[in-house]
């Protein structure tokens, strides 16, 4: 059976410990040399980080968020290890972890650190999906003889130069397509590397919970538990014209994956879905003042991403959690997609009026989806509303006067509350 040092990078056959080195570090499986598809996932970024530009926190546990109020954006592992998990509540994560430090987060490091990581994974393949500042895809197809080496080789090699360089860790999934890769890379963190083989798919999924499958959310794994499914094996037994009566799409979807099964391409180019901004108060409020300037302000962040990306949204959306943490969404579809802060905050101020619910809330967040380039977008007039025309020149100049002379140049009186 071929085997890889992860230490050395030494390729040998299967044995307790490396030949050339010595080392325990031994990576062994009949398909290794084969495989194409990866998933590269940092092991606790932020706080990684963190950790590495503070010293002094080394051996601590560590939370990066954004104060008593707000939600763990993640943790180290010895946090984890008392049950802290990333979008937890601040007071719950503090209750679990009394003793943790919290940091708040430092995006221009992160990025900084993604960046450094992101090119070193652009030397191995062209085909690569990042899907966040921390994790990417990768498409190792037809690189061994670029390299001289199987792409698992060249995966080991990748971790260990950003050990050495930058001072992170990752854990590898390695697999034959973007769904086993993906939950390969969880299954050994962290500074991990798992491999799942053609041969092996049905059986290594056959007992696992469905919850595994990415997308398949809470509220998704209650419905399929009411079908009395759990586990891959559970889904195996169905028709896939069953599961598609029963749960739509998702049906189909389920059906392939449940036999490992999954033809997306690792794309480097993969389209936005939406445009969103969101903020988690430091009190709970139902002051209407207070939740209208917010949503002004996010009105104009989602609108500023949409101008830079050149996109337009016809869907918008309002998202409001109250004190006990009762997620209410709002949707409302326009007749023409939109770039506008103006439109965005007047519709989802419109459906915020329309709630019954008094509050109070603890978070507040809008955002657009069904996305279009942006030149096609706010051509139609409101005969409705005669001076949304005006409101939209005065908004694009708005817009070259901020590019002009800063963000700040102009603003809002309602944006100021």
């Amino acid at each position: 059976m071929p085997a890889l040092c992860r230490d050395c990078l030494s390729e040998t056959p299967a044995a307790r410990r490396c030949p050339a080195c010595g080392s325990p570090r031994l990576l062994d499986h009949p398909e290794l040399f084969d495989l194409t598809i990866a998933h590269m996932d940092c092991d606790a970024f932020y706080a990684s980080v963190e950790k590495r530009d503070n010293p002094e926190l080394e051996g601590k546990p560590l939370i990066i968020g954004g104060g008593r109020r707000g939600v763990v954006a993640t943790a180290c592992y010895i946090a984890r290890i008392r049950g802290v998990r990333s979008a937890m509540p601040m007071f719950q994560a503090l209750k679990l972890c009394p003793e943790a430090v919290i940091i708040k987060p430092r995006m221009e490091a992160y990025v900084e650190a993604s960046r450094a990581i992101r090119a070193m994974m652009e030397e191995l393949t062209p085909a690569l999906q990042p899907l966040s500042l921390d994790e990417a895809f990768l498409d190792m197809t037809g690189t061994t003889r670029l390299h001289g080496h199987p792409p698992a080789v060249m995966l080991a090699r990748l971790v260990r130069r950003m050990k050495r360089e930058l001072g992170l860790t990752g854990s590898i999934g390695l697999s034959h397509n973007k769904f086993l890769a993906k939950l390969a890379s969880d299954l050994d963190k962290p500074h991990g590397f798992s491999v799942i083989g053609k041969a092996e798919t049905v059986d290594f999924l056959r007992e696992r919970p469905v919850g595994l499958i990415w997308g398949v959310g809470a509220s998704t794994q209650r419905a399929l538990e009411r079908a009395g499914i759990r586990t891959f094996a559970d889904l195996l037994r169905w028709e896939k014209i069953d599961l598609i009566a029963r749960f739509g799409g998702m049906g189909e979807r389920l059906w392939h994956l449940a036999r490992g099964q999954d033809h997306r391409r690792v794309s480097a180019h993969e389209p936005i879905k939406s445009i969103s901004n969101e903020t988690t108060f430091h009190d709970d409020t139902s002051d209407p003042e207070i939740l209208d300037g917010h949503l002004w302000r996010m009105a104009e962040k989602v609108a500023d991403r949409a101008k830079a990306k050149g996109l337009a949204g016809r869907i918008v959306t309002l998202k409001l959690k109250r004190g006990d943490f009762r997620l209410l969404t709002r949707r409302i579809s326009l007749h023409d997609p939109t770039q506008l802060a103006d439109r965005i905050y007047r519709s989802a101020r419109a459906l915020f009026d329309q709630l019954e619910d008094p509050g109070p809330y603890r978070l507040l967040g809008c955002g657009i989806s069904d996305l279009s380039a942006g030149d096609g977008a706010d051509l139609v007039g409101d005969l409705l509303d005669p001076e949304a025309v005006q409101r939209s020149r005065a908004e694009r100049a708005t817009d070259l006067i901020r590019a002009r002379f800063g963000s700040d140049a102009i603003r809002k009186g309602r944006a100021l509350r």
